[in-house]
């Protein structure tokens, strides 16, 4: 169990957009990492704007963070990333990401 940071969105919240991210990658081989911890990093990364191998210690390791976020942030057919698609979804969320 990790600690909390402002940037992290609730477990609930997060339920509602997961299968945005389930769907980005075709899933070979069972999950060792959760994905709303990597989504709280990523989050972490866009509000604190530090490097990602200043991540802290308690979020996945700073290279499995960016992968996803590589993978998440790509632009697809219609133009949005699906990190642009969850950011609109969680709503009053994306403010405090981008204050």
């Amino acid at each position: 169990m990790r600690k909390s940071y402002p940037s992290d969105v609730k477990r609930e919240q997060f339920k509602v957009i997961k299968h945005h991210f389930e769907r980005a990658k075709k899933v070979t081989h069972p999950r060792t990492i959760d994905l709303y911890d990597i989504f709280c990093a990523i989050l972490y990364i866009l509000r604190e704007g530090c490097r990602w191998r200043s991540l802290p210690h308690d979020f996945p390791k700073w290279q499995n963070c960016y992968k996803h976020y590589r993978i998440w942030s790509a632009k697809g057919d219609n133009g949005k990333s699906i990190l642009d698609t969850v950011l609109e979804e969680l709503g009053p969320v994306r403010h405090v990401i981008n204050t």
